[in-house]
Order: C-alpha cells, then structure tokens, then sequence
C-alpha cells in the first residue's frame, strides 16, 4: 500500500510539473514512468509477463537515476546516457576527453570558439592576444618540443663526463626553441595565405581566416625575432654565426612544398640544427664526429614523423598541387619510414658511441628504437586522427633519448 501510495503521489508529481520532466526526459529517458501495471490489452498475454516487463521499465529506469551518483557525477561516467550539452564528447568509456594536438584543428581567436575546441588560450588570454598565440600555436606544443630535443640531446652530450649538463644552456635553448617554432609558424601562415584556405586542417588558421591581417602577422614577427635575437647574443661568437645561418633555413622551408616532394627532409635539415648549435654553444666548437651523427640522426627522426603528419593533408595537396613525402611514398610509406628509422637509430648509435657513453644510454637507444617501431607499423596511414596521435607521441621519443644521454652521460 505505501508503494502504491509513493507512486500515485510521484505520478501527481510529474503531471502537475510539465516543466520539470520534459526537462529530466533527456538524461532519464524513462521507457515507463508509471511503475503501477496497466490492465492488459492483449488477453492472451500472462499478466505476470505484463509485470515482468514493468518491473524491467522500473528497473532501467532506476539503472539511468544511478548514474548520477557523486562518483559518476565527478568523473564524467554517465557514458552515452547522460550527455551535458551539445559539443562535450565522451569517450567510450563514458570519460570526457579532449586534446588539442591529436584535433589537429586551429580557431582564429576571433569567435568564441566551440566547447570542445577551448584551449588555455581561450581561458587566461585576453581577447585581443588570442589570435596571436594561436599564429604561434602557444596551444600546441608538440612543434616546440621536437624542435627543443635535439638541442638537449647535444647540450647534454657536451657535458663533462659525470656531470650533470649545463642548465642555464638547456632554459636558454628551450626558450629559444619556443621562440624559433613561433616565428617559423608565422612564416608560413604569412607565405601560405593562398593555401591554407582551401585545406581543411589550416582553414581557421588567424592569417587564412582573415582575424589578422598580413600587415599584422609580419610585425608580429618581427617581434618574436627581436625576442629570438636576445637569447642568440647570450651565446658564443661561433654559435651566434651558426644560429644566425638557421634563418636561412627557417625562411625558405614553407616553399619548398611548392618545389620538391621532399619538404619533410627540409624540414628535418631546419628543426635539428640544435644538435650543431648546442654542442657548440657549450664547447665553442664543434666535434664532427659526434655531433653530425647526431644531426643525421635527427633528420632521419624529422622524416618519419612529418611523413606520418603529412597524411592527414594528402587528399587536400592533391587538390591544391602541393608536394610532400607522403604523396611520393604512396603504398610505401611504411617501407620507406622503416628504412629512415633504421638510418635514425643507427646515426644514434654512432654518436654516442663516440661520445664514450656508457651502457644506460644504449637501454634508453633500445627503448626509443621500440617507440619508433610502435609508430610506424601501427600508424593508420588512411585515418587523420591516428596519424596526428602518432606524430604527438615523439616528444616521448625525444624524451626517452634525452634520458638516455644523460645517465649514459653520468655514468660515463
């Protein structure tokens, strides 16, 4: 009786409040809200399976009401039943996930930009600042680690047998790396206007989009260039000359798609020269024997993961008529990128070998050759996403590595 008494008042409840359930009908999509039986309409239907199959309605009901639970609440594990708002993805596990690097998506700055697209930027930045952290992909700093690891690789094997590497060098060159990636990211939005429009990945890049003007974008980078020239006159005569020559290489890459299918190895030329200027930044000179190693190595690394991005754009370089590693590889990337891989780790090989480090570095080499491997035979080449995880995952390469030279290093 005092559950017939409960549902009856409940059932009241909902029908003088319209409001209230239309509004709970998206999260508890109750198949039955009336948990009394109905009379049966069909007579030779056993009224216990009529129950049955309201007590079922019941019970998935109350199976939707837990997932509001303080646990589930706090950790987003409603799955796909309980879903706050447009825009907020969940994952299959019901866990909300958002990652601005593996979206390889940009906002202009200019719009408020969709829920899931939010970046750090979008929160502490003022609004006038944020197209301009966007031009220099402040937000996704995957580019600003692959360029600051060969610096650190070298930096750390220019340290003193069993000694720690020198840390006001890897703060200046890991600021620098910083402000080196920007400015090379505003050079080619600059020289890739007439582009990047038309490729869906770029599109809402600040310069293609419109939000900064051309005009804008080139003071804005005489800027990052006049921060950039603080940390090079902190340097040694020799290293200035030698970070001063990189420009060359930082100017012209964005046009070397137009030219040949090989910018990739361009690339690779431009965003290891670190491994030359680190070493020579703590040494004043340099040692061929393991620094070109070294470069090498880094090359090799540069054109297998820039191959692997380079995917996700293939369809859009068709249709604009710009080249890359990918569109030459074709069916054999994989081959291709294995014959890299190999060259990289080998060089690395070599170069530590020469630095006399001891047996750690070696593990670590093992580990990385591992990580490699992962990627590229895992890589599906035909999915952007997978492609761009990929291409994230090497900062943990470098990182590997880095851990390597130093206890090789220290026990050396």
């Amino acid at each position: 009786m005092a559950a017939i008494w409960r549902s009856r008042h409940s059932r009241k409840f909902l029908q003088s409040s319209p409001s209230l359930s239309s509004s709970l009908s998206p999260f508890f999509p109750l198949s039955n809200p009336n948990p009394i039986p109905k009379p049966n309409p069909n007579p030779t239907s056993s009224p216990i399976k009529s129950f049955e199959r309201t007590y079922f309605d019941y019970q998935f009901s109350r199976e939707n009401l837990s997932c509001f639970s303080r646990e589930n609440f706090k950790f987003g594990q409603c799955g796909s039943i309980c879903r706050f708002g447009a825009g907020i993805s969940t994952s299959s596990s019901g866990v909300a996930e958002k990652d601005d690097e593996d979206r390889g998506r940009d906002d202009g700055g200019g719009e408020r930009p969709k829920v899931q697209d939010l970046s750090w930027i979008d929160l502490y930045l003022p609004k006038q600042a944020r197209p301009y952290a966007r031009l220099a992909r402040l937000d996704k700093p995957i580019g600003t680690w692959l360029l600051a690891w060969p610096c650190m690789w070298s930096i750390t094997l220019a340290a003193n047998p069993g000694h720690f590497p020198d840390i006001k060098m890897l703060a200046l060159f890991g600021t620098g790396a910083l402000l080196l990636r920007g400015a090379g990211c505003t050079i080619n939005d600059l020289l890739d206007q007439d582009i990047d429009p038309k490729v869906e990945r770029t599109k809402l890049r600040p310069i293609a989009s419109g939000i900064l003007t051309p005009f804008q974008g080139l003071s804005f980078l005489g800027f990052q260039l006049l921060l950039g020239l603080g940390i090079l006159l902190q340097l040694n005569n020799d290293s200035r000359i030698l970070g001063a020559s990189s420009l060359l290489l930082v100017f012209s890459y964005p046009l070397m798609k137009r030219l040949t299918f090989w910018p990739q190895a361009y690339l690779g030329l431009t965003f290891n020269w670190g491994a030359l200027l680190g070493w020579s930044a703590v040494r004043g000179s340099l040692d061929p024997a393991i620094v070109f190693p070294l470069y090498i190595s880094g090359v090799c690394w540069t054109l297998v993961y820039d191959t692997i991005y380079a995917h996700q754009d293939k369809e859009d370089d068709l249709k604009v008529g710009v080249k890359s590693t990918a569109l030459r590889f074709g069916d054999s990337t994989k081959e291709w990128l294995s014959g890299f891989g190999i060259a990289c780790i080998s060089s690395l090989a070599l170069s530590g070998f020469n630095a006399d480090l001891g047996w750690p570095y070696y593990v670590a080499l093992m580990a990385a050759s591992g990580h490699l491997t992962w990627q590229i035979w895992t890589v599906d080449l035909s999915c952007r996403a997978d492609c761009n995880r990929k291409f994230v995952s090497n900062k943990w390469f470098g990182a590997i590595l880095f851990g390597g030279i130093l206890l090789g290093k220290l026990s050396s």
